[in-house]
C-alpha cells in the first residue's frame, strides 16, 4: 500500500494536473495513492500517516464544489498523529483579495481536528493582498498560480517536493 494518501478537486484541470506532478516526483503510484475528492470518502482519509490535501480557490476565495462536498463529513475524521500538507491553485491577480483562500479554509479545519501541518511555503515572489492561507508570513502549504506564473510551476513543485521528503521522513 502507497504510504502518502493525496486528495485532490479540481475544477479546470490544473489541480489534478500538480497532484499528478507531486505524485511522480515522490514516487509514483507506490509510494502515493491519488483519490479525486468527488470519489473519495472521510474513512479513506483514515487509512494513511502522511496526507497531502489539493484545492484550487474558486470563485470569491471559496471551496471548490467537490471539497464543498465532502467539508462537513471531516468532523468524522480523526487526524490526530497525521502529518498533512497542502497545495492550491489560484489566480494571485485577479483574486488578490483571497489568493489560495481554499487552501487555507482546509487546513484550519483539519488541524482543529489534530492534522500537524507541514510543507509551509514562502509568499515571498507572490503579488497579493490578503490570504486567508497565510500563517506566519508564510503559506499552510505550496501556492500554484497557473493563470500568472504557470513558468515557476514545475520548480516550485519540484522544490516542495524535496522539502516534503524531508518532513515525511521519505
Amino acid at each position: 500500500m502507497a504510504k502518502i494518501a493525496l486528495f485532490f478537486g479540481t475544477q479546470t484541470g490544473n489541480t489534478e494536473m500538480v497532484a499528478t506532478q507531486i505524485q511522480e516526483k515522490l514516487g509514483g503510484d507506490d509510494v502515493v495513492k491519488l483519490y479525486d475528492v468527488a470519489d473519495a470518502s472521510p474513512s479513506d482519509f483514515a487509512d494513511y500517516d502522511y496526507l497531502i490535501v489539493g484545492c484550487p480557490t474558486w470563485n470569491i476565495g471559496e471551496l471548490q464544489s467537490d471539497w464543498e462536498g465532502i467539508y462537513d463529513d471531516l468532523d468524522e475524521v480523526d487526524f490526530t498523529g497525521k502529518k498533512v500538507a497542502y497545495f492550491g491553485a489560484g489566480d494571485q491577480v485577479g483574486y488578490a483579495d483571497n489568493f489560495q483562500d481554499a487552501m487555507g479554509i482546509l487546513e484550519e479545519k483539519i488541524s482543529s481536528l489534530g492534522g500537524k501541518t507541514v510543507g509551509y511555503w514562502s509568499t515571498q515572489g507572490y503579488d497579493f493582498n490578503e490570504s486567508r492561507a497565510v500563517r506566519n508570513d508564510q503559506f499552510v502549504g505550496l501556492a500554484i498560480d497557473e493563470d500568472n506564473q504557470s513558468d515557476l510551476t514545475d520548480s516550485r513543485v519540484a522544490t516542495w517536493v524535496a522539502q516534503l521528503k524531508m518532513e515525511f521522513g521519505l
